[in-house]
């Protein structure tokens, strides 16, 4: 391994040290310009020399002014210990200080990699586990773990150590965008990320692209959601967890908390490019966010992650930055505030007219106490733009939440249980039981909401839940009768090519093996299914029909098929009348089920909605006199 020592702690860790002799390594893409066949065939010994030479003398200008000879990206490491100035009000490294770290370092990182100034376009998925203190020492490590053709993804990991312990502890997880700085109109190709090593440089290579592909959607998954859920808070539903306006007597206007805050960019401000340092601007916009927060909670409130930085445009030594913060929402648990930053030189400054250069959002956290439950105060709002970013906040918080879950790649431990008719007793009492308790949870958030079909989700720490409220023009027990044979199911859901009936341990229990078509280029999946079904033991019970997936050593895995997993599943079925009642279906997201509901999620699919009303008609049709 190579260290080069730099100022300031920086230290560059060559861990794919190679032949630096040789050539630029070239895209592919490029290499059918430059003679260069990329397939099995060798190239011939004679030719080698004049191929080298052919490279080296065009694959400068086809990567702009990148002209890197490392042929792999390179980590770039700082180690800082946490010194009173780095500390906040309570002895805790400032959240702002520990930004400026990280975009320095990210910075680094592109640039290595580049070979050229690069400039940060966003910086997404800020996770602040824990903090650091006064005596410890934080390390950051940085690497591109993806370059695409003109931009890439530096992935940032900070962990901290106390000087008397040998273990580290994870403090905050961070991706940042850059792109190379152009010496002209030209926008900069970047070299591919080469000679991945180990199984994580390869899984993080692979989640640049998905992370990549969930901003791109972004903007339109936005607008889509945002225009569902203005339709939820200007309709008259009853229903709970409707982001409806909240009562302005027994809530704080969210206007109260609105903080301006003007700083002057000095020379110490100024990066090596000349421009205002980005990790410097993130500080201030940490600092007017944290007071924001605190003017409505009354105490100083934890970050715990930051939303969608963007740099829109440079500023430089000189301007006037004008930061303004405000509460946008506040959920259970958290609560956002937005904060812009408008930029103005001596000409705009007199003329008022400012340039918008940076945006964020901030999530902040109250402190756990024992024996607490932490919640902040509802707000409300008072005027129009109140309302778009009250109801922009809750639009983020889903995609936030969809994004966490599609993007968690977290060994999960196995769910089935071995299925035994001996033991069918205490596992159909489990399998009900898990289903009436996911039933039972609070704080449902509506999702969608139309006449007769509600779509609902419910997330803990690493818990996340859907529900499917149905009204159905039938008698509960007609509906109860169709949901509890699994073979019909293939009528009226899509995700089921087919659903075989494996064994039946009396009229309660039995045990189905289904297969499900691929989703979004996956590979097909295929599920053994417990199905309990239990009629209602007094008037106001529901009719239950619960699932979960178990193992038989008559169904082993199937060929072409991904055998997968479900935790808790199921319907309950409320009677309304003679001929009408509700049935909510319910499912605890495992990663098996996740690529069926990813898109309702994050907000670019309605097939959960189309499934409920496919199952909606299929109930209320006269099957039983068609059957017989």
């Amino acid at each position: 391994m190579m260290t080069q020592s730099l100022q300031n702690g920086f230290t560059l860790d060559n861990h794919y040290l190679r032949d630096l002799k040789g050539p630029v390594p070239v895209p592919t893409q490029y290499a059918p310009s430059l003679g260069v066949h990329r397939g099995s065939c060798p190239v011939e010994p004679h030719k080698d020399q004049e191929i080298q030479r052919h490279r080296s003398a065009q694959a400068a200008p086809l990567l702009g002014s990148c002209r890197v000879q490392t042929p792999a990206p390179m980590d770039v490491q700082m180690c800082q210990s946490i010194q009173p100035c780095h500390a906040d009000h309570q002895g805790d490294l400032s959240a702002g200080q520990l930004l400026k770290w990280m975009d320095t370092i990210a910075c680094l990182a592109a640039e290595r990699h580049a070979g050229m100034a690069c400039v940060t376009l966003s910086m997404d998925d800020i996770q602040f586990e824990e903090t650091g203190r006064v005596g410890q020492v934080i390390t950051i490590k940085s690497k591109v773990n993806r370059a695409f053709t003109t931009s890439m993804e530096v992935g940032i990991r900070v962990s901290v150590q106390d000087v008397r312990e040998h273990v580290e502890r994870l403090v905050c997880v961070a991706y940042s965008t850059f792109v190379g700085k152009p010496a002209g109109p030209q926008k900069v190709l970047l070299r591919p990320v080469e000679d991945l090593c180990s199984a994580e440089e390869q899984l993080q290579h692979s989640l640049a692209s998905e992370r990549r592909r969930l901003r791109l959607y972004n903007e339109q998954t936005f607008s889509t959601l945002l225009q569902d859920y203005h339709t939820l808070a200007n309709g008259n539903y009853s229903s709970p967890g409707v982001c409806s306006r909240r009562d302005p007597l027994s809530a704080v206007s969210t206007e109260f908390t609105r903080v301006e805050s003007i700083e002057l960019v000095l020379p110490p401000h100024a990066n090596h490019h000349g421009n205002t340092f980005g990790g410097q601007i993130m500080a201030w916009m940490e600092n007017a966010a944290t007071v924001a927060a605190s003017r409505l909670c009354g105490c100083f409130p934890s970050l715990r992650s930051v939303d969608m930085f963007r740099f829109r445009g440079p500023s430089s030594v000189g301007d006037r930055l004008v930061f303004k913060a405000v509460v946008n929402n506040t959920f259970n648990n958290s609560i956002e505030v937005g904060v812009r930053v408008e930029a103005y030189n001596c000409e705009e400054w007199t003329a008022n007219k400012p340039r918008h250069i940076n945006s964020a959002f901030l999530i902040y956290q109250l402190a756990n106490t024992p024996g607490d439950v932490p919640a902040f105060p509802q707000v409300t709002y008072t005027t129009q733009d109140g309302e778009r970013r009250y109801l922009s906040a809750i639009v983020r918080k889903r995609i936030r939440m969809a994004r966490k879950h599609i993007l968690s790649c977290k060994e999960e431990a196995p769910l089935s249980v071995p299925w035994d008719k001996s033991n069918q007793v205490y596992l159909g009492y489990n399998n009900v039981a898990a289903l009436t308790v996911l039933a039972g949870k609070q704080d449902w958030e509506a999702s969608s909401i139309s006449d007769r079909v509600a779509v609902y989700v419910h997330e803990e720490v690493e818990l996340l839940c859907v529900q499917v409220q149905m009204e159905v023009m039938t008698s509960a027990l007609h509906a109860f009768t169709l949901l509890a044979d699994l073979t019909l199911r293939p009528l009226w859901d899509k995700h089921y090519l087919s659903c075989e009936e494996v064994e039946r341990a009396d009229e309660e229990e039995t045990v189905y093996h289904i297969k499900c078509p691929p989703i979004n280029g996956g590979k097909s999946r295929d599920f053994v299914f417990l199905l309990s079904k239990r009629q209602p033991c007094k008037d106001g019970d529901p009719y239950v029909v619960a699932l979960r997936s178990v193992t038989v050593t008559t169904v082993p895995p199937v060929e072409g098929f991904l055998r997968s997993e479900a935790k808790c599943a199921g319907f309950l079925i409320h009677s309304l009348g003679l001929n009408s009642c509700k049935v909510c279906y319910y499912n605890q997201v495992t990663s098996g089920v996740l690529p069926y509901v990813a898109g309702n999620l994050a907000g670019w699919s309605k097939s959960m909605e189309e499934t409920a009303s496919a199952c909606t008609t299929f109930l209320e049709r006269d099957l039983i006199t068609t059957l017989y």
